[in-house]
């Protein structure tokens, strides 16, 4: 160890930049990219492929292509701040999110560009990503964590079947809207093979925050990813969302959140769960959305592994803060 720090004082040689590999997809993972993306680390995005609801899966319906909703959103995280590409990608024209298949009002951009390239390269959706990165010019790759369609479908806490991610999202069902369990549709679904390679590769895996039943669990399911986190000697660190999203986690604690996660993963494989202690931000009651309650009383053989703190956008009180995240993720790496 002596030799090595002195040739590389001497001779200057670089350090070897960390990997690090977030699971998820949308607003949550963005927000994580954001801080990241400006350290000199490897950065890959791995989101899931099960959406079908909104403008991503209308465009998923209409011109059968993997759902870029959230490829995009992570893409522009890692953009530059400054670039007007930035702003161009995330344009939703006036519109309806969830009007006909085939209408242009409510969609996004980016998620036109990318089903455009996707036809450009006939088909071949990957190369398609490639090429989008590239225009887009991030600090890191976005990944799609499974190949051909996968859908989820979950239970409810009184045993009712809700299929597809829109409606369990929205909560689009009748009775309680509790939910128990979610499971991918095929079960099977083979993941990607970049995906796997970067969670192998990866110095430090992240995982969240999002949406638990709709973006977490949908990504962790998959069977070659999970084995590989499992097996991974990397550092692994769960960020607990800010705030529980009606229908899906409603009035949900952070022990609820490990608790799921357990049932899921048949045991939590977490080195860090970093938990957001600052709840003095009023959040807008239009939005419907309450704080998760910490509470470390049900949480006592976990506590050597929570990292409780100031981690909330004081700007956005639904996310978290890129910066004060990054600050802690460059602590650990």
């Amino acid at each position: 160890m002596m030799l090595r720090s002195f040739f590389r004082h001497y001779l200057e040689l670089p350090e070897k930049e960390a990997s690090i590999a977030c699971l998820g997809g949308g607003v949550g993972t963005s927000q994580i990219l954001k801080g990241l993306r400006t350290l000199p680390v490897k950065l890959t995005a791995i989101v899931s492929m099960a959406d079908d609801g909104g403008s991503a899966g209308r465009l998923r319906r209409a011109f059968q292509v993997p759902p870029p909703g959230d490829l995009v959103t992570c893409l522009a995280a890692l953009s530059d701040e400054e670039s007007v590409l930035k702003d161009l990608f995330l344009y939703r024209f006036a519109g309806k999110r969830y009007g006909k298949d085939t209408d242009l009002g409510g969609q996004k951009l980016g998620n036109l560009i990318f089903v455009a390239l996707t036809d450009i390269f006939k088909g071949d959706t990957n190369k398609a990503l490639e090429e989008f990165s590239k225009i887009v010019s991030p600090k890191g790759r976005v990944l799609p964590a499974t190949v051909g369609d996968v859908n989820i479908w979950a239970k409810t806490q009184n045993g009712k079947k809700i299929y597809g991610e829109e409606n369990i999202d929205l909560g689009k069902y009748d009775g309680t809207r509790s939910l128990s369990e979610v499971h991918l549709d095929p079960e099977n679904v083979k993941a990607y093979k970049h995906s796997v390679d970067a969670i192998k590769n990866a110095d430090l895996i992240i995982i969240g925050p999002g949406d638990l039943f709709t973006t977490i669990l949908p990504v962790l399911l998959v069977p070659q990813i999970n084995s590989e986190i499992k097996k991974s000697k990397a550092l692994k660190v769960f960020i607990v969302n800010i705030a529980n999203k009606p229908f899906e986690t409603a009035n949900y604690k952070v022990s609820n959140f490990i608790s799921m996660l357990e049932k899921h993963l048949s045991g939590i494989y977490f080195d860090r769960i970093i938990i957001n202690t600052n709840q003095k931000p009023t959040i807008p009651k239009d939005l419907d959305y309450e704080y998760v309650k910490y509470d470390p009383k049900n949480l006592s053989k976990y506590s050597h592994l929570i990292k409780e703190g100031d981690f909330i956008s004081v700007e956005y009180p639904l996310y978290h803060d890129s910066e004060k995240i990054a600050k802690y993720i460059t602590s650990l790496i």
